[in-house]
């Protein structure tokens, strides 16, 4: 591997359309696609369906909002782990690093990665007769081209994020101006079994997922103080207006029964429109939708590695800034080969998301709790941007993380337990090693330091 050094910094090369795109192309994965029939099914009727996805994105928009103020305030790479470490302590910041690196970025990698390979496989699949490999096939194929350009530039990682995004949004507008001038379904729709409305509005933050990307890469946005909470605003009212049109075209189109019985919403109802290209049409767009939730979960997550790595000598290969090609080429290596190897073991889309959605959780509200805790901590510190309607924002964002993390345990536990075991050794595993190298190291380097007096 070409040269790298620990001295290299990362260099200002995100503009506010690319800090956007990367918040965009992030949150709006396959997650529209899968996940709209089962909404609908808990919201009731056709206003509750969209009342639904604009409760979500506020929601949504309040954790930005936090992650905004956190963001400018300290404008490093990391995000939460820089936040973690000024809040709680180094170990908080190790243990967010450490979950990051094993669990939550390479297990969000993989679900985006199946979800490409599950539509893609419709498209052309040369293993036909073998669906559990060709899905890890295509899966791993993706994740290792991409993290390959990522490594190659920034401005190559950047510009494939930017196309990516730019496609996936065209398409959705797309959709929706097919679905408006399409006939009517008048079919009679079976009837179909409701879902709880908190479950409803678990799948709808789980499909707004992503917001908070932008703080990994502060250090590398132009114009920080103004950028970042322009971003993370911009990239959010976005992706609302995005999906409420979305939805707003699938209920004309289909009506809210079509809607909340379909099993492949945008096929259904691109078909009524193009009934013999409609599926390849919608099998395409959630490839690229795929692909661009991929190539920028890889682009911020390889920050977070690289930051831990700066600061801890354990991981010290994975804080090196390669010099020619400005990027954390280590760090987006070992992200890589764990996210190909959580696709190989795994091989599915659900046993991976529930591997990673508790400490997802469980992060996001220590980080927006963080908000608080730094303002009487320390308050010198300059804020550019403080939280809009503090404190009631943050609160209402850390009571909705507290419910989602109650939601998945309970879900984990009733059928998938084996998620939650893998994950607690894990994180077990990372405060091991952080009591190993850091606590117990510093105590024997003092303990040293004292003998030689």
């Amino acid at each position: 591997m070409a040269k790298q050094s620990a001295d290299a910094l990362p260099k200002k090369e995100l503009s506010l359309f690319d800090s956007t795109c990367i918040i965009v192309g992030i949150i709006i994965g396959a997650g529209i696609y899968q996940m709209a029939p089962d909404i609908a099914k808990g919201a009731g009727c056709w206003w509750g369906v969209l009342a639904l996805w604009i409760v979500g994105g506020l929601l949504s928009l309040c954790g930005a909002l936090c992650y905004a103020e956190l963001a400018t305030a300290y404008p490093k790479q990391g995000g939460d782990y820089v936040y973690l470490s000024h809040a709680y302590g180094k170990w908080a910041g190790f243990l967010f690093g450490w979950a990051q690196l094993t669990v939550v970025r390479p297990g969000d990698i993989a679900v985006m990665a199946f979800a490409f390979a599950t539509y893609a496989r419709t498209i052309w699949d040369p293993m036909a007769g073998y669906p559990a490999y060709s899905q890890r096939l295509f899966a791993g194929a993706a994740t290792v081209i991409l993290t390959v350009i990522n490594i190659v530039g920034v401005k190559e990682g950047k510009w494939t994020q930017n196309l990516l995004t730019v496609v996936k949004a065209l398409g959705l507008l797309a959709i929706v101006g097919v679905a408006f001038v399409a006939p009517q379904t008048t079919a009679t729709q079976p009837t179909f079994d409701a879902l709880p409305v908190s479950l409803a509005l678990v799948f709808v933050l789980f499909t707004y997922g992503g917001w908070n990307e932008m703080a990994y890469v502060a250090a590398e946005v132009k114009d920080a103080r103004r950028n970042i909470v322009r971003a993370l605003v911009l990239g959010t009212g976005a992706v609302i207006l995005l999906y409420l049109l979305v939805n707003s075209a699938f209920l004309y189109t289909l009506g809210y029964e079509g809607l909340a019985t379909s099993e492949a919403v945008a096929n259904d109802a691109i078909s009524v429109a193009f009934p013999k290209i409609g599926g390849g049409l919608i099998s395409a767009l959630v490839c690229v939708s795929a692909l661009g939730a991929v190539n920028g979960l890889v682009f911020t997550g390889a920050r977070i590695s690289y930051a831990m790595g700066a600061e801890h000598k354990t991981f010290r290969v994975l804080g090196r800034w390669h010099e020619r090609t400005g990027t954390p080429a280590w760090a987006l290596l070992v992200q890589g080969a764990i996210a190909v190897s959580l696709i190989m073991v795994f091989g599915s889309f659900v046993d991976t998301l529930l591997y990673a959605a508790v400490a997802v959780y469980a992060f996001y509200l220590a980080t927006s709790l963080a908000v608080i805790v730094l303002r009487f901590k320390e308050p010198s510190v300059e804020r550019p941007y403080r939280v809009t309607g503090y404190p009631v924002t943050t609160l209402v964002f850390s009571a909705v993380c507290g419910f989602l993390i109650y939601s998945c345990v309970t879900y984990a536990w009733a059928f998938k337990r084996i998620s939650l075991a893998v994950l607690l050794s894990v994180l077990m595993a990372g405060m091991f090693i952080y009591w190993l190298t850091d606590v117990r190291g510093s105590a024997g380097l003092h303990s040293d330091h004292e003998d030689e007096a």
